[in-house]
């Protein structure tokens, strides 16, 4: 072997050394980097010289529509008399069964739990209002010298979350049992006090595919305001409506005390476009107090948390609309899955305690083929009050009311009353609204001619044929 071939073969040796002398190095570096980010070895030094093994985890799971009043909890909780040593957020890419504290404890060889930035969510809680909201974090908390853990955590099902999952690790005695204890009464008081929501217009968010009814947050509506002389009815209808909701809230306390039930159900009937969705609103308004929940018939699978809202956030308003689409006579039902909706809505309506503070409020403009086990019921309905066509006086003060933008004459008044005998309320909205625009057409200046409004009427009745009368809901009109 030549002296060349010699010095070629010891470099070759060399750069292999040194090669592999690098990458060990890099592979301990990376190894020790992701050692100091794993959660682990956190808790393992949070809790010194206390061993995992004399460590007790607890849980409490909790419906994810809570999670904005679970955060204001936890924010209070941590302000108060509890010290954060640490806090970050938690991930574990490749985990199935989502993140426990046991796994942050024994962390899995191929996915351990890692500390990450923590990430919340800006929660909407109606109007201008929302509450950041934290999606998954871990704490490591000390109070009165004992230090425990707090783990938050979603939970779900083939994907989907459906609820929130709170962890406790305590040292396994006396003291640590007590602030576990503590901790979760904290918590169910803030679900029971339930500031984020009570007292607003809500309905629920259904989880795409779902078959079981879940939902994965609320929605806050902002209703229109509704003042009581823009309610347009006969003036026994007004009597009966009020007495019936508004008086009967206001005897709520000196009802229970001669122990009689607080809570009621109306039926809402009459044909489509008199008010009742319009009176609604208003009542929304006027019954401050009370948390709204808005029902859509292609809801009702969803009705059991409904109904737990309603309990928890009375005094409340349970508005089911078309309620002849869940509620008509088993005898004309084609399938099991249709009688078993109308036995959940029975059984939820018959389930409320006689002290309930819940009011149920059902509409249809069929009530002819609603069931007789609902409509004709006291205990479930107790009245029902009808929405007619609007009449002459009606239709004046309708006019009135819709027409508050642009001057309206006594004789153009009289021109509609005239032909606008046996329409809707939300018929001679419309025709304000078309009057106007043909007014618009001419360059007027705001006083409403015979001729806008004879434009209208000739449209909406005559040009527009037979279906555009039935959808203007103005099929039995005189013209």
């Amino acid at each position: 072997m030549t002296l060349l071939e010699f010095l070629l073969i010891e470099l070759i040796i060399g750069t292999g050394i040194a090669a592999f002398v690098i990458w060990t190095l890099r592979k301990k570096s990376a190894r020790q980097k992701a050692e100091a980010q794993q959660v682990a070895p956190l808790l393992k030094a949070h809790f010194d010289p206390v061993l995992t093994s004399d460590i007790t985890i607890s849980e409490r799971k909790f419906p994810f529509r809570v999670r904005a009043d679970l955060q204001r909890a936890i924010d209070r909780l941590f302000d108060e008399d509890t010290n954060v040593l640490h806090f970050c957020g938690v991930s574990a890419v490749y985990s199935q069964k989502g993140l426990s504290l046991t796994s942050c404890f024994v962390p899995d060889i191929h996915s351990p739990a890692v500390a990450i930035p923590p990430e919340y969510e800006e929660v909407n809680v109606g109007g201008d209002d929302s509450v950041r909201v934290l999606k998954i974090g871990l704490w490591l908390l000390e109070k009165n010298g004992v230090r425990f853990a707090v783990l938050l955590s979603p939970i779900g099902n083939f994907g989907r979350i459906t609820g929130l999952r709170f962890q406790v690790g305590t040292p396994n005695s006396p003291e640590g049992t007590e602030i576990t204890q503590q901790f979760f009464r904290h918590l169910e008081a803030a679900i029971i006090e339930a500031k984020t929501y009570r007292g607003k217009v809500l309905s629920l968010e259904k989880l795409e595919h779902s078959y079981s009814g879940e939902s994965k947050g609320i929605n806050v509506h902002q209703l229109r305001t509704v003042t009581r002389d823009q309610v347009i009815l006969p003036e026994p209808t007004i009597e009966l409506l009020e007495r019936n909701v508004i008086q009967f809230v206001a005897q709520r306390a000196q009802l229970a005390k001669y122990k009689q039930a607080t809570k009621k159900g109306i039926l809402f009937y009459g044909p489509p476009g008199t008010g009742k969705t319009h009176t609604i609103h208003y009542l929304a308004n006027e019954l401050e107090a009370h948390t709204t929940l808005l029902i859509s018939a292609e809801q009702v699978g969803m009705l059991d948390e409904y109904m737990s809202l309603a309990r928890l956030l009375q005094p409340s308003i349970v508005v089911l609309e078309d309620v002849d689409l869940i509620a008509r006579d088993r005898r004309d039902m084609n399938s099991a899955c249709e009688e078993v909706l109308l036995n959940k809505l029975l059984n939820e309506m018959d389930g409320l305690k006689q002290d309930c503070e819940v009011l149920f409020i059902l509409t249809t403009n069929r009530p002819e083929t609603l069931e007789a086990a609902l409509a004709s019921r006291p205990g479930r309905v107790d009245q029902a009050i009808e929405f007619p066509l609007p009449d002459e006086a009606g239709r004046k003060k309708l006019i009135q009311l819709y027409a508050t933008g642009v001057s309206v004459s006594d004789e153009v008044v009289e021109e509609v009353i005239r032909r606008t005998e046996k329409v809707s309320a939300s018929f001679i909205k419309e025709l304000v609204r078309r009057s106007v625009q043909f007014h618009l057409e001419r360059k007027g200046t705001g006083d409403l001619s015979s001729e806008d409004v004879i434009n209208a009427l000739d449209e909406m009745l005559v040009r527009g044929g037979s279906l555009n009368l039935k959808l203007l809901g103005a099929e039995k009109i005189a013209k």
